[in-house]
């Protein structure tokens, strides 16, 4: 017996198809599950699994929320290589990493978030189009009257700019369709770059910025390079943030970046919210300055009486861009494809 899959129940809360396809990739790996609230570490709750002998021959293990402890790694005598998981990030303490990479045991963890980058770009693409063409709102208004299905102007006299015949968008923001859109870009990375392409080949003009991304990330997705971040919002139809949150990303998208941004323009929001000065997202929304289409906010969740919720240039969804059961699936591939061929 030499493969090994521990899986804690609360990492199946978190991605609740990713162990059974880790173990669709090791078919002839044992896997154990131990009961809700047995939070002993893994050595233990092999050892309770029945097979005394069991962690000694153990040659590749992954345990994915599990508690781990050098005194019991020491009963995987024979372990040559390991992934340790948490539901976010390495489940491993520093002693631990110290006593694996003193026995020679290759430990891999994910070198990226790009397991759900699939997930999110197509989700703020479905976003960006939802945010043009009213989508949602209609779909609310159509439950709750017939006044959508009006399609004669008011009086049955045409306008010129008002709303004619079978005609759901706002003119008031960017609508229609995103072939020809000034779709604008904050980052270059795993999600900004599908994102940018999927936007691009749909004829968008498509530029982006990213200090980081080297040129050909910007070839591959579509999107011109713009090397200063206050060009970027100069002349946005679509604004895209799509950089991780972390310390130096924190608020990169500064007030003024946000009050650059030409009347009417569509944001579109779901890495993380506070990469931008909410406070002056919100404002411009609310004075129907911008339209919002976000999967990801300041506040979460977003609280029953916030003032965003329901809005007419607003769509909103509860942060659920990158869970589906694909990415769940890459989440495993991802770990799984560093072990040696078997």
């Amino acid at each position: 017996m030499g493969d090994l899959i521990v899986v804690h129940p609360d990492f199946d809360g978190v991605w609740p198809f990713a162990a059974d396809h880790f173990h669709a990739l090791w078919p002839d790996a044992e896997l154990i599950r131990p009961a809700h609230g047995n939070d002993r570490p893994v050595g233990e709750v092999v050892a309770d699994a029945g097979h005394s002998d069991l962690a000694g021959s153990v040659t590749r293990l992954a345990t994915l929320g599990m508690a781990v402890t050098v005194e019991c790694l020491r009963k995987f005598g024979a372990l040559e290589e390991a992934t340790f998981q948490a539901a976010y990030g390495r489940g491993l303490d520093e002693a631990c990493g110290t006593y694996l990479a003193e026995a020679g045991v290759a430990v891999y963890d994910h070198p990226s978030e790009g397991f759900w980058s699939q997930s999110v770009a197509e989700f703020g693409l479905a976003l960006t189009l939802c945010g043009l063409r009213r989508i949602p709102q209609l779909h609310r208004e159509i439950i709750d009257g017939l006044a959508p299905w009006d399609y004669e102007p008011p009086s049955g006299q045409g306008t010129p700019g008002a709303r004619g015949q079978q005609f759901g968008d706002d003119p008031a923001f960017a609508c229609g369709t995103l072939a020809g859109k000034r779709l604008r870009i904050v980052g270059a990375g795993n999600i900004a770059s599908r994102y940018a392409s999927f936007a691009s080949m749909l004829g968008a003009d498509v530029a982006a910025w990213d200090p980081y991304a080297t040129e050909p990330g910007f070839h591959r997705a579509g999107a011109r390079r713009v090397y200063h971040l206050d060009q970027l919002v100069s002349d946005a139809e679509v604004f895209a943030p799509m950089v991780p949150l972390t310390e130096s990303t924190h608020g990169l998208v500064e007030a003024g970046h946000i009050d650059a941004l030409p009347r009417g323009c569509l944001v579109v929001l779901v890495t993380r919210a506070l990469i931008c000065d909410m406070e002056a997202v919100r404002r411009r929304v609310l004075s129907d300055e911008l339209s919002l289409a976000a999967d990801v906010w300041d506040v979460e969740p977003l609280p029953l009486g916030d003032p965003l919720l329901g809005r007419h240039n607003v769509v909103h969804t509860p942060h659920n861009a990158g869970r589906t059961i694909d990415a769940n699936r890459a989440w495993a591939e991802k770990l799984a494809d560093q072990f040696k061929p078997r």
